[in-house]
């Protein structure tokens, strides 16, 4: 059975694969869209985290006639009235983890209310239809980058769940445990089972 990840993140790619695999989904011959090069990125305009997953799987799944699995994923700062949210990866304009995590950490300079959360929501489409699940992890946007693992923002989220260390000084195997984006793909074996794929 095929399915295609409607991304060509390469740190995703092996971060779904692996949680997949712990989650004990296998006989999944898993794609990326680099086996679509000339494939356009898949609009991304919707204003929360599930429309635009939808969006990105349905557009994938028209183009390769493969179901495909998206997800959209953010951080949430209560400070911003939970944003950035769905503008995480273009906070800036250069759109880069660096300049991105010096931006929200010259928003909240002086703020000390710094709870988060990270959030993914994925989205699976294929012929017999949509579904979706989403995961959440808590924690709070530290004042400078620490640890070196990861992506993103993950050198400035400290999970409530590991406390004293941020995302990105996390082992993968304990950031998968208790991300927002192993949350919601570890749901994923149980959205194929309810289409009939075992």
């Amino acid at each position: 059975m095929q399915l295609v990840l409607a991304t060509r993140n390469a740190h995703k790619v092996d971060e779904i694969r692996r949680i997949l695999a712990d989650a004990g989904l296998t006989g999944l011959d898993l794609l990326s869209l680099d086996r679509w090069p000339d494939l356009p990125d898949a609009p991304e305009d919707a204003p929360d985290f599930e429309g635009n997953a939808l969006a990105k799987a349905r557009y994938v799944y028209a183009h390769t006639g493969i179901p495909a699995v998206a997800d959209d994923s953010g951080i949430e700062v209560a400070a911003l009235d939970w944003g950035p949210g769905v503008h995480s990866k273009r906070f800036t304009p250069e759109g880069t983890a660096a300049t991105n995590n010096l931006r929200l950490l010259q928003e909240l300079e002086g703020v000390t209310d710094r709870r988060a959360r990270f959030r993914c929501v994925l989205a699976l489409v294929g012929p017999q239809g949509a579904l979706t699940a989403s995961g959440t992890v808590l924690g709070v946007i530290g004042h400078a980058p620490r640890g070196s693992g990861g992506f993103g923002y993950d050198p400035l989220f400290w999970p409530d769940e590991a406390p004293g260390r941020t995302m990105a000084e996390l082992s993968p195997e304990e950031k998968d445990a208790i991300s927002h984006r192993g949350r919601a793909f570890r749901q994923l074996p149980a959205l194929l089972r309810r289409w009939g794929w075992t």
